[in-house]
């Protein structure tokens, strides 16, 4: 039985564990695809990623709580950041603002924090072509077309209109498939979190992300002062 607990390499005050460099987990597909539903997931399963906070100019849904969900600033709020390069990303979607503040994220990868980003192609590659070696790029797929339009039509919350657009924007996003370094299909929501899971932890193990490793070797290869025979 899959276990629910992710394989951690913890920040370098827990125990033992070696210091690392944080990372970029982004998430990117078709609406409908369950990109959300996974980053939901593993936010609840994972305590050591964090959501990364955009900026948005659409109005807060019910339940939403701004500076938890997203920052909610108006369109000249959001052109004044975008000017002023605040954003690491940003893009406009259905005729809405979406934005990553760069600040907090980048002394929040320097000291080893993870975050999880939920956005669509053009977002990560902006992201890649500025953070390359702090990026993961994950692209889920639905198992076919026809099985997204059923996951669309049966939120019951968009017109027949707003559906076909989704779908027409799908097909567009699925083209860019090939830009990501991991593809994973979503027929099955548990078995597609299970395989997002095993990317993170595989990418948290990278050599390049280990900032503490060099001084751990080099202790390593000390000569042991108390053996017997020692100078």
């Amino acid at each position: 039985m899959a276990s629910d607990t992710i394989p951690q390499i913890l920040p370098a005050h827990e125990g033992n564990a070696l210091a690392r460099r944080g990372l970029m987990l982004i998430l990117s597909s078709p609406s409908g695809a369950g990109k959300t539903t996974i980053a939901r997931m593993l936010l609840e399963k994972d305590p050591h990623i964090r959501n990364s906070v955009s900026c948005t100019t659409r109005a807060p849904r019910p339940g939403e709580v701004d500076g938890r969900d997203y920052h909610f600033v108006s369109q000249d709020q959001f052109d004044r950041m975008a000017d002023e390069g605040e954003f690491l990303e940003w893009a406009h979607v259905f005729g809405k603002s979406y934005g990553t503040p760069k600040a907090q994220v980048k002394s929040g990868l320097k000291a080893g924090q993870d975050y999880l980003f939920d956005i669509d192609w053009q977002g990560t590659q902006q992201l890649y072509q500025k953070l390359e070696r702090d990026v993961v790029r994950v692209f889920l797929l639905p198992p076919s077309i026809d099985e997204l339009r059923r996951r669309l039509t049966g939120r019951g919350t968009d017109s027949a209109e707003v559906i076909a657009a989704r779908m027409e924007r799908a097909r567009s996003e699925i083209s860019h498939w090939d830009g990501y370094d991991y593809v994973v299909v979503n027929d099955d929501i548990g078995h597609c979190f299970e395989k997002v899971k095993q990317i993170l932890a595989a990418e948290r193990l990278r050599r390049a992300r280990q900032t503490g490793l060099i001084g751990f070797v080099r202790n390593l290869m000390e000569p042991d002062e108390s053996a017997p025979g020692a100078p």
